[in-house]
């Protein structure tokens, strides 16, 4: 089992590394898209989603203005490693609500257990827990006693209750990062590298990726709701 442990305030520097780690080796588990490694511009949301976490776990000092918490699995032989992390953001006026913004593991640590432990423990925290994902996870975290109650975007939305919470929960303006400098000079490197028409077949990609993935996600919440 892994060993999990609770933070509210900013974690060390080696937790906070493998952290990040996790989530530019987790991209497609992570994003909403599921972008994938083969597309060209896999490596634009590895940085920009690896910073937006990086911005979540500052906000853990409170510097920011928001409510954020984290639960981090370390492995029992080696409590050095992290083996998985869920970052959540309690609801304003909700005491027993939150939703899982971001949460990963190891590959490696898939059968033991560690996004179940994670999720478990969340919940006991906050019972009224809310987090999106593919229609592929939907029965894995139904097992873990969510519910399908909609989706968000290409995702489904899934719940502990059979609504989300009235509240407001606080989250950051992240949209920023993807005008940033180093943004930009990622995307001139690779169309530099791929060419303009490659780099417009992978934004075509993306996009249709995304269109097929709200249909399935509309089509998968409207018959589990027949």
């Amino acid at each position: 089992m892994p060993l999990l442990t609770h933070f509210n305030t900013p974690v060390s520097e080696p937790i906070n590394s493998q952290i990040l780690q996790l989530v530019v080796d987790h991209l497609s588990d992570i994003s909403a898209m599921e972008i994938a490694p083969s597309n060209l511009l896999y490596s634009i949301y590895q940085y920009a989603i690896g910073f937006e976490v990086h911005l979540y776990l500052q906000a853990l000092d409170g510097s920011k203005g928001i409510d954020v918490e984290l639960l981090v699995a370390t492995d029992d032989q080696d409590p050095e490693k992290v083996t998985g992390f869920a970052l959540y953001l309690p609801v304003k006026d909700d005491p027993q609500a939150c939703g899982i913004a971001y949460m990963a593991e190891l590959a490696s640590h898939r059968q033991q257990g560690v996004t179940r432990a994670m999720v478990a423990q969340v919940v006991r925290r906050y019972p009224h827990t809310e987090l999106t994902c593919s229609v592929g996870k939907v029965a894995a975290f139904e097992a873990m006693g969510l519910q399908v109650i909609g989706t968000r975007g290409p995702q489904v939305l899934m719940n502990t209750r059979d609504h989300s919470s009235d509240g407001l929960m606080g989250v950051l303006d992240v949209a920023a990062i993807y005008q940033s400098t180093e943004v930009r000079q990622i995307h001139t490197y690779l169309l530099q590298r791929n060419g303009k028409k490659a780099m417009l077949d992978a934004e075509k990609k993306r996009d249709r990726q995304i269109d097929q993935l709200t249909a399935r996600a509309k089509a998968f919440v409207a018959q589990a709701k027949d």
